[in-house]
């Protein structure tokens, strides 16, 4: 499939491998990766699957938007989307990280045949999870991993760190209201224990949410779909099976 473009005119490069005729799973890369992040757990899905996955826009070869506001989650959203829709057919979702944020919005937008979660929570959830929990030494503990995100708002020197175009996406959504809202869609969360980012119980702050969710644990770290993509992938094959 060719290059998409996105509701505000601006290209989505695309990658694709595997047969035409197997199940589609469109899997959607986060901060500060491009879709090269998700090459080890291609050569796992390629045979069983049309892998299909694009750099999210303003990172590797997809043109960035011009202003802050083409960060926010509703354009992110919006693209995955579309990506799906170029592809055609029932599309199975995997995201990591902040692919993963837009996973979860996109899953209550558009019919997916599951959805895969692999380190980021939706934003509405968490926001939930911290007004209900918060001071608990598990929120505390979540603030602690995210000292970052304050980090990335700050001007300038985060510029000189990481690619700006990754940092607008803490920008333009980090601080801001989310509503949480139900999840119809068959979804599967891979918790890494060993993750320094998002602890375990920030990424299950999805399950009062979820009406059909399977949770697998990994001991891994932040990356487990490059240090882990047998296991990764083992889990990804069995939960699209049964949907």
């Amino acid at each position: 499939m060719g290059d998409v473009m996105t509701g505000d005119g601006l290209r989505l490069r695309m990658y694709e491998d595997g047969a035409a005729t197997n199940p589609t799973v469109l899997l959607v890369h986060g901060f500060p990766d491009t879709a090269a992040v998700w090459e080890p757990l291609v050569r796992e899905l390629k045979d069983s699957f049309r892998v299909v996955r694009y750099d999210v826009r303003g990172m590797g070869g997809s043109e960035a938007p011009a202003t802050r506001e083409g960060y926010r989650i509703e354009r992110l959203k919006d693209d995955v989307i579309r990506v799906a829709e170029a592809a055609g057919g029932k599309v199975h979702l995997v995201g990591h990280d902040w692919g993963a944020v837009q996973g979860w919005r996109a899953v209550q937008g558009h019919p997916f045949e599951s959805f895969t979660a692999i380190s980021g929570p939706d934003l509405g959830h968490a926001s939930d999870w911290y007004r209900r929990n918060f001071p608990s030494r598990e929120t505390v503990n979540q603030l602690i991993r995210s000292w970052y995100m304050a980090a990335f708002k700050t001007p300038r020197l985060p510029d000189l760190i990481f690619p700006t175009p990754g940092l607008e996406l803490y920008r333009a959504n980090i601080g801001r209201e989310h509503e949480a809202k139900r999840i119809t869609t068959r979804t599967l969360q891979i918790v890494a224990t060993r993750d320094r980012f998002v602890t375990p119980a920030m990424v299950r702050a999805a399950e009062p949410w979820c009406d059909d969710l399977t949770v697998k644990i990994v001991p891994a770290g932040h990356w487990v779909i490059k240090t882990h993509p047998e296991i990764t992938a083992t889990w990804i094959k069995e939960f699209t099976r049964e949907s």
